[in-house]
């Protein structure tokens, strides 16, 4: 796996969701020694369940850890400020002006829930590069769209 650019926020939750994983590994381990003391494994819920939950928990901890392994925080004092780029939150408005904040992340930190949009996304590739004022179009599955940058900032 290669380096992958992250912002320090968002590296600094993988760190914590990291934590937080590690910190839930004891107690499934004594779920798991609890459901063992209570006989025949074979047709044991509980047992199963917290086999299967144990093993979920290992492949999230993994996972974190491959990523933080390879995550590189972006210096964003070296970011041309007045133009999008990496980790910048970007105000837009569409034809009707009605307007959205995005913020531009890394692999592992998007979340559109949360308006977090990868750069290689299509509207993250339709943004960088650009300054407020400019008219952007993002080629979608619904279609293009058309939006206009209000502000950029980091």
């Amino acid at each position: 796996m290669n380096q992958v650019p992250v912002t320090a926020q968002g590296k600094s939750k993988m760190q914590e969701k990291l934590s937080a994983l590690e910190a839930e590994l004891p107690i499934v381990r004594k779920w798991i020694e609890e459901a063992r003391e209570k006989g025949d494994l074979k047709e044991n819920a509980e047992y199963h369940s917290a086999r299967e939950k144990l093993s979920m928990l290992e492949g999230d901890i993994s996972d974190l850890r491959s990523r933080l392994a390879h995550a590189v925080v972006v210096d964003e004092s070296r970011i041309d400020h007045n133009r999008v780029g990496f980790g910048a939150t970007v105000v837009l408005a569409d034809d009707d002006g009605d307007e959205e904040e995005w913020q531009l992340v890394g692999q592992g930190e998007d979340d559109p829930l949360d308006n977090k949009i990868l750069t290689t996304s299509p509207m993250g590739e339709a943004l960088v590069g650009h300054e407020v004022g400019d008219t952007v179009e993002v080629h979608a599955p619904v279609g293009t769209l058309s939006f206009t940058i209000k502000s950029i900032s980091y």
